[in-house]
């Protein structure tokens, strides 16, 4: 329930806040004094399009701001707290405008992005605008009026992915049938290519490997003469080696030792220097003696690199990468041969999941065809309490498997009516005048209403085209609504405005310079005069006064 509208420089308001009540709120006030600025300025707070000429002139921002309590909204709970933007048992959001045109939202002090708050939007409040009974005649948002009366929408989540995973079943067969010339093509090379690179069976890493492997044979009688030319320097020479040398050091450092302490460290360093050199003369006579001359190996390690390069240059890749290359190929090829397979059991995939889809959309339909006769019904009994006596209403729900599949379902719905004694039920565009149509509209509307878990409803002007007793009607039709769900009116009927629980006044001031839009909570007798004003215009009189007092009265 929205409790709290606070407007800063908004149009022509300078500054507005109201404090809202549970039950029927009617705001009326003269022609041209903003009876509406309210519901737009409540309309931009819950996400709407802002532009800079809502900007108050002369002022650099707008703001608006509302309080709802969510003690009866468990689905806009849920949805604050599936985005992380609980609060305790209410919710406050907050728009604000610059002069350029910028806008920034606030949910319960967090800044969001537009869309998640159009989305919380939907869940607070519910308007109804004066033109909204122009869209009766259209088929879709018949559709949506019925769906929204029946409750559908677990059954429209049901058919609406049964019917996106039939398209996407669909668009994948076009695709793949599409594609299947072109592919055979290329499975035919790639068949090829990887039968090549099989029968070559280079392993990841192996050329790395060979490379370093045919280096070493390569190299093999040089590595053996270094080898024994370096073993000869450290150990094996019979007249000065490297060791030998190392050994007189130490020794004569020992000496040195027994002379001077401090000089151990160097002898110490002297004696690491002499393990070295002999475990690297051990570890070079090991090598030495492993290494081996094969000029056959040498010869396969030839070929190999050789096969190697140039399948690598003739499939343009590096020496290195082909075994990689190698393995993207047979993946591909496993996916084209995967993407054959899929294609032959596509048509029996595609035609169940159309036989989910319509099973699903059938029960939506039969779903349909029944809250229709029950809202048609409905309709037809408060058309007639309307003064459309002779008044019948009916939808026409028509399913049609083969040409009207979409994410809705498979129904045609269109509403017919017959407002004249003889007049057979005709679509109803073709058949309603204004009057009527807003009064089907607003039937349709309340009765709606009563199902629908938006706490809050606001009606701007809807009863454009209704008068004398019909408007008092719709008062009691609406007051009835306010009883159990929060009803805001916008009006400037005084029998829809005497049934309201409150009464709200909007009046435009001026100074010559500036202009100020005001709203204000009346008390009875303020409120009193206001009905006189709307009941006989400026000039109130003591019959405006009696008439006004006998509408509050009843």
């Amino acid at each position: 329930m929205l409790t709290q509208l606070t407007v800063n420089n908004f149009a022509i308001v300078k500054f507005l806040e109201l404090d809202l009540q549970p039950g029927m709120t009617c705001i009326t006030g003269e022609t041209g004094a903003g009876k509406s600025i309210a519901i737009d300025a409540l309309g931009l707070c819950l996400g709407e399009r802002a532009e800079a000429a809502m900007v108050r002139p002369g002022n650099d921002k707008t703001e608006v701001s509302a309080r709802f309590l969510l003690e009866d909204n468990p689905q806009a709970r849920a949805w604050l707290a599936g985005n992380e933007l609980e609060s305790e048992g209410e919710c406050i959001v907050r728009r604000v405008v610059s002069a350029e045109g910028r806008s920034r939202s606030y949910v319960n002090g967090v800044p969001v992005p537009l869309t998640q708050l159009r989305s919380l939007g939907q869940l607070l409040v519910n308007v109804h605008g004066q033109h909204a009974h122009q869209l009766l005649i259209k088929p879709d948002y018949q559709l949506a009026l019925l769906d929204g009366y029946a409750g559908h929408h677990l059954l429209l989540a049901d058919v609406r992915h049964h019917y996106q995973h039939w398209r996407q079943l669909q668009n994948e067969l076009n695709r793949l049938k599409a594609e299947q010339q072109q592919r055979e093509a290329r499975r035919q090379l790639i068949e090829y290519q990887v039968q090549e690179l099989d029968e070559f069976a280079l392993q990841p890493a192996e050329f790395e490997v060979i490379e370093e492997e045919h280096q070493r044979l390569a190299n093999g009688t040089e590595l053996m003469q270094e080898c024994g030319f370096c073993l000869d320097l450290l150990y094996d020479n019979e007249e000065t080696t490297i060791a030998g040398l190392l050994q007189i050091a130490v020794d004569r450092a020992e000496g040195l030792v027994n002379m001077d302490a401090r000089l151990a460290p160097v002898l110490g360093m002297l004696n690491e220097a002499l393990i070295g050199v002999q475990e690297s003369h051990s570890e070079l006579r090991g090598y030495l003696d492993k290494l081996e001359l094969d000029p056959e190996r040498f010869n396969e390690l030839e070929a190999r690199l050789s096969r190697a390069i140039n399948l690598a240059r003739k499939h343009h890749v590096k020496p290195a990468e082909l075994a990689h290359y190698h393995q993207e190929l047979a993946s591909d090829l496993a996916q084209l041969n995967s993407d054959e397979q899929r294609l032959e059991g596509m048509e029996t995939e595609l035609a169940d999941a159309r036989n989910a889809f319509l099973q699903a959309a059938d029960a939506l339909s039969q779903s349909r065809q029944r809250y229709g006769a029950e809202l048609a019904t409905l309709v037809t009994a408060s058309m007639q309490e309307l003064s459309m006596t002779d008044g019948r209403f009916a939808i026409d729900i028509k399913p049609d498997a083969n040409a009207s599949l979409s994410p809705l379902g498979i129904d045609r719905v269109e509403f017919v009516v017959s407002t004249n004694p003889g007049q057979p039920m005709q679509p109803l565009g073709k058949v309603a005048s204004g009057g009527e149509l807003s009064r089907i509209s607003l039937a349709i509307v309340v009765i709606s209403a009563r199902k629908v878990a938006t706490p809050t409803l606001i009606f701007d002007e809807v009863d454009v085209g209704i008068s004398g007793p019909t408007a008092a009607v719709v008062g009691r039709l609406l007051r009835q609504l306010g009883e159990s769900t929060q009803v805001i009116v916008v009006t400037h009927l005084p029998q829809v405005a005497g049934n309201g629980h409150q009464h709200m006044v909007v009046s435009k001031h001026t100074d010559g310079k500036t202009t100020e839009t005001r709203m204000s909570a009346l008390d009875s007798k303020a409120r009193l005069n206001e009905l006189a004003r709307l009941l006989g215009g400026d000039q109130i009189t003591d019959n405006t006064l009696a008439n006004a007092r006998e509408l509050l009265q009843a």
